[in-house]
């Protein structure tokens, strides 16, 4: 069976406040979803979600709660759409996997907080930052990583699209590659609002405490194909998908080849589950041939039912 459809789910960065609120008024499911994640994480996520403070949402034991709580809750508000695969960037990989049936929605936002908090001890246990680099091509940005490396730890995190790639490391590293970068001749050298260096070596001391919790999670097989951050493969066992959540927070995350290999295997139709645009902003530029849609609000969950 040739794949047609399939649903990509946004990572930290596409938070705003109101998220979900809409649903939450005219969806009786999302309402109950919502008031199970504040029950199974004993905080009012809630409240952050609808109300902010945008300080707060930015913090990542928030926001990658709310921006997988707020995609997970649409791909059940359009589950008769059915996707015959899925995939999502970063923190989105757990979005993804509930939608596929590899984990349970109750476990999964639990898991999720848990590496939110994860990620943001070790951003202050070690201390690192990520930078956007524009209009370079991936062997450059390489090449400028690997030179900078002698000044500290830096490394590609998002291979997001022909010409996008985000970078990250420890502080006088990402700080090296970018001026390499600037001289080999990218357009755009920005440093990102982050917490922490995710996606590189500094995430180490997160991954000790992220497996605790996967070991603590039921996983099952996937009924559709997840498409892996760590392999930009089609996934469906359930060992195999505990394991790439493990070392995904260390690897980068290949967008470009995801998107290409589901492409390659037949999808040609994207929607975005969650919040923002990112996603579709990324596989118009890997290729414009596609179709992508956005799923965000409850007009967009209408359109589809």
């Amino acid at each position: 069976m040739k794949i047609k459809k399939a649903f990509i789910f946004p990572g930290q960065g596409s938070q705003y406040i109101g998220m979900a609120a809409e649903l939450y008024e005219n969806s009786v499911e999302a309402k109950e979803m919502i008031k199970t994640a504040d029950d199974a994480l004993g905080i009012n996520l809630s409240y952050i979600l609808f109300n902010g403070p945008e300080g707060q949402l930015k913090q990542s034991e928030f926001t990658q709660p709310a921006i997988f709580l707020h995609s997970v809750i649409l791909a059940s508000l359009i589950r008769t759409l059915s996707a015959d695969a899925v995939a999502g960037h970063s923190v989105g990989e757990y979005s993804a996997l509930v939608a596929s049936g590899a984990v349970q929605f109750y476990e999964a936002i639990k898991l999720v907080r848990e590496r939110g908090i994860a990620m943001q001890e070790a951003g202050i246990e070690k201390p690192g930052t990520m930078a956007a680099i524009v209009g370079l091509d991936e062997n450059s940005v390489i090449q400028c990583c690997n030179e900078a490396s002698s000044e500290g730890i830096v490394q590609c995190a998002n291979f997001n699209s022909p010409g996008q790639i985000v970078i990250s490391g420890d502080i006088n590293g990402v700080k090296k590659a970018m001026e390499l970068c600037k001289v080999k001749g990218a357009k755009l050298v920005k440093v990102l609002q982050v917490s922490g260096a995710f996606h590189s070596p500094l995430m180490n001391s997160a991954k000790e405490r992220l497996k605790a919790a996967l070991d603590n999670t039921h996983f099952y097989n996937a009924r559709i194909p997840v498409y892996a951050n760590v392999t930009a493969k089609p996934v469906q066992d359930k060992d195999e998908i505990k394991n790439l959540l493990y070392e995904q927070l260390t690897a980068p995350v290949p967008w470009v080849e995801i998107i290409n290999n589901m492409i390659k295997d037949g999808v040609d139709e994207f929607y975005e589950v969650g919040p923002g645009k990112v996603l579709q902003g990324l596989v118009k530029r890997i290729n414009p041939d596609v179709k992508t849609f956005g799923i965000d609000k409850f007009t967009d969950v209408e359109k589809y039912l």
